[in-house]
């Protein structure tokens, strides 16, 4: 089944995003060569594809696990949580209508 993990960014997590970005991204890599992820990508603070030192506000997941409980293991285990990017990690069943 496909979940949503929204996580919301700290105040102030820019510095502590770009450092643990690249083992996040190797997380995110996995599960798109495995077939399981369908997007992922931040929310910018400000109305721009690149906000700069303004930042991200948080970022969504959706990809798909085996349960409610793996997707939720996988998602305390991103590198963002670890280096303390995210305030609140939310992880939830997901239906895909369109596309």
């Amino acid at each position: 089944m496909l979940y949503s993990i929204v996580g919301r960014d700290n105040p102030d997590s820019l510095p502590l995003r770009r450092k643990a970005r690249p083992a996040h991204l190797e997380r995110l890599e996995t599960l798109r060569d495995q077939g399981r992820l369908i997007l992922a990508g931040p929310n910018p603070a400000i109305d721009s594809p690149d906000p700069g030192d303004a930042g991200f506000s948080g970022s969504l997941i959706v990809a798909e696990f085996e349960s409610l409980e793996a997707a939720r293991t996988w998602a305390e285990a991103d590198p963002y949580v670890a280096a303390g990017v995210y305030a609140e990690v939310s992880v939830q069943p997901f239906v895909r209508v369109l596309p």
